[in-house]
């Protein structure tokens, strides 16, 4: 009877802790990624660059110090996922869910860690680092692995997740079919943002060369 009752309340805490883990992750990630954004956007060129870090550099440092946790509640979700399905878990699918959360969770990171990386040059060599180029290239880097490849991850794990509340039916299939719906915006998102971007450098690049050629 006793293990009965333990069972029961774990199966009764396992959804409530996950839902608790995501919440926490949403939170942080969304908070530390437009912090990220509004520190370094990617219009950000020229002279301006080197006022805007200075007047920045404690929203970035707040940014970098949300990324861990948000890391640390969206493994801890992951986890309780895992443990709520038990013997229903489906190996491939299972596998592609873990895979992609651990390959955006280590993009996220990335991400993170380059903007770290210019805020901690910025603070020993800010000339140098303004003047070689370095922060719009680290900028486009770090930008390219969150727009390209970690909104393509998250997508990939949305729809595994997605399938595997389908096959094993632990959730409503109305959260499921929203999950879907929401992991195809993202994947296509992704590929709107690039066609976006391309052609306002391309326009940028088109006007520079045009005053170019008007001071000549």
């Amino acid at each position: 009877m006793k293990q009965q009752v333990t069972l029961t309340r774990q199966a009764v805490r396992t959804p409530r802790a996950a839902a608790v883990a995501g919440i926490i992750f949403s939170v942080l990630f969304t908070t530390s990624m437009v912090l990220i954004r509004l520190a370094l956007p990617e219009e950000l060129r020229g002279t301006d660059i080197a006022d805007w870090l200075q007047g920045n550099t404690t929203t970035i440092s707040l940014a970098l110090t949300l990324v861990p946790f948000a890391g640390i509640a969206f493994l801890w979700f992951v986890g309780v996922v895992r443990s709520r399905l038990g013997s229903m878990e489906d190996q491939f699918f299972s596998t592609v869910f873990f895979g992609s959360g651990l390959l955006f969770l280590a993009m996220m990171f990335a991400s993170a860690a380059i903007a770290g990386g210019i805020l901690s040059s910025y603070a020993i060599e800010a000339d140098t680092l303004i003047k070689s180029g370095v922060v719009t290239f680290g900028r486009a880097i770090m930008y390219t692995i969150t727009n390209v490849y970690g909104v393509r991850m998250a997508g990939v794990f949305m729809i595994s997740l997605a399938t595997i509340w389908m096959r094993t039916r632990v959730m409503p299939r109305v959260f499921v079919f929203l999950t879907y719906a929401l992991a195809l915006l993202l994947l296509v998102s992704s590929n709107l943002i690039i066609s976006l971007r391309g052609g306002q450098d391309e326009a940028e690049g088109v006007v520079g060369a045009q005053k170019t050629s008007h001071m000549a």
